[in-house]
């Protein structure tokens, strides 16, 4: 999937680092705990599901953590898992015992001065996912008492950063995808609607035991692939030309990403075989160049530069990769508009993801989804990246 786009989510059962009910790891609540005390956070308010999830393995629609700095626990105690009702049961089976859950009548921020208790502090709140309406009724509950102080990706850092579970959950999704497309391929594509076959490759994915697809799949035949984000028509794909697939697989809460491009026939012209090739090494170049220490910015330089030297740099509009996880696009970013500075880690899941596209023409795009590590990556999806002819 190419870097930039929004895409789709759905919630799975599986609980985040590769255990499942109250065995969520309790140490990235400990660690939100330490970063907090770093900012000089009494508690943080925790409102996105998915940090949610990250955070308690909570996997309803209707949720809100109070995580407490570690300084500040002896006086605000634990952290707090605020939801309503319906999910009763489901947070006493999903939500660890370190989080102590309320169940609120009305709304959920209603539940927040009580759940504080009578002192005061500083609380923190993502600042890019609380609306001014919201920062507005936060300040009327909590009072004078608490400081609002506006943060950015207190818990997404964290995220970035995958665990041994996590991982193995990306690669079953890869691996489960690349099956999904393997047999959608074995129909051929020759004669059949880029909506037929995406439609196909998303029920194949679900009877394999996915969620759902991590976005909806995309299918472009021809000049419909110099759209990076194309969406699959009603037209029949002819033969020799290319065509470019872009699909994923939700498994476990997780999310894959892939992209593959393949030739229709052995009649496809000289321009798309060099554009393919092109590609090919752009991404060659991406792929050697992961490893923990680099930036996104760094990365993404190298693999532009092949696409540049051959006078199409100005067909590469797009990022080179994103981080993927639990959801479809997180931190890090390989880019040029990446953070300056800000270098992979150990356990970043990137895609590694060039694309030429000439208008009216073709496109072309090739992408890996990879675990970086200290002297290289490892590829967790696994069909043949060289040119393949499906007709």
């Amino acid at each position: 999937m190419s870097a930039g786009r929004a895409g789709t989510r759905s919630d799975g059962r599986g609980m985040p680092g590769g255990r499942g009910g109250r065995g969520s790891d309790p140490t990235r609540a400990a660690r939100v705990a330490i970063e907090l005390d770093e900012l000089e956070l009494d508690a943080l308010l925790v409102d996105s599901l998915v940090d949610v999830r990250y955070l308690t393995g909570f996997t309803g629609s209707n949720a809100i953590v109070i995580a407490v700095a570690a300084a500040a626990q002896p006086r605000l105690g634990a952290h707090r898992f605020l939801s309503d009702f319906r999910y009763a049961t489901q947070s006493a089976e999903q939500v660890p015992e370190e989080f102590e859950r309320e169940i609120v009548a009305d709304e959920l921020l209603g539940g927040l001065a009580p759940a504080l208790g009578p002192g005061g502090g500083r609380l923190g709140f993502e600042e890019a996912s609380v609306t001014v309406k919201t920062h507005r009724r936060l300040a009327q509950a909590l009072g004078e008492r608490w400081e609002l102080v506006p943060c950015a990706g207190v818990v997404q850092g964290l995220r970035a950063v995958k665990d041994a579970g996590e991982i193995a959950r990306m690669r079953a999704a890869s691996q489960l995808a690349d099956e999904a497309l393997r047999t959608v391929l074995e129909d051929g594509l020759v004669g059949r609607t880029e909506r037929e076959v995406a439609i196909e490759l998303e029920l194949r994915m679900r009877r394999l035991g996915a969620e759902a697809p991590s976005f909806p799949s995309i299918v472009a035949a021809g000049a419909h692939g110099a759209l990076p984000h194309a969406e699959p028509r009603a037209r029949e794909i002819p033969p020799d030309v290319l065509v470019t697939i872009d699909w994923g697989a939700l498994h476990e809460g997780y999310c894959s990403d892939c992209t593959r491009t393949y030739a229709t026939g052995e009649g496809i012209s000289v321009q798309a075989r060099e554009t393919y090739e092109l590609v090919l090494s752009a991404q060659q170049r991406g792929l050697e160049a992961v490893r923990a220490g680099l930036t996104g910015r760094e990365v993404d330089a190298l693999a532009r530069e092949v696409i540049e030297q051959a006078g199409q740099g100005e067909h590469f509009g797009h990022g080179l990769g994103h981080g993927v996880g639990l959801e479809i696009h997180e931190g890090p970013r390989l880019s040029r508009t990446a953070p300056e500075g800000q270098v992979l880690r150990a356990g970043n899941v990137v895609t590694v993801e060039p694309g030429v596209y000439l208008p009216g023409v073709l496109g072309v795009r090739i992408e890996e989804l990879v675990v970086v590590g200290e002297a290289g990556c490892e590829i967790l999806t696994g069909l043949p990246r060289t040119l393949t002819v499906v007709t």
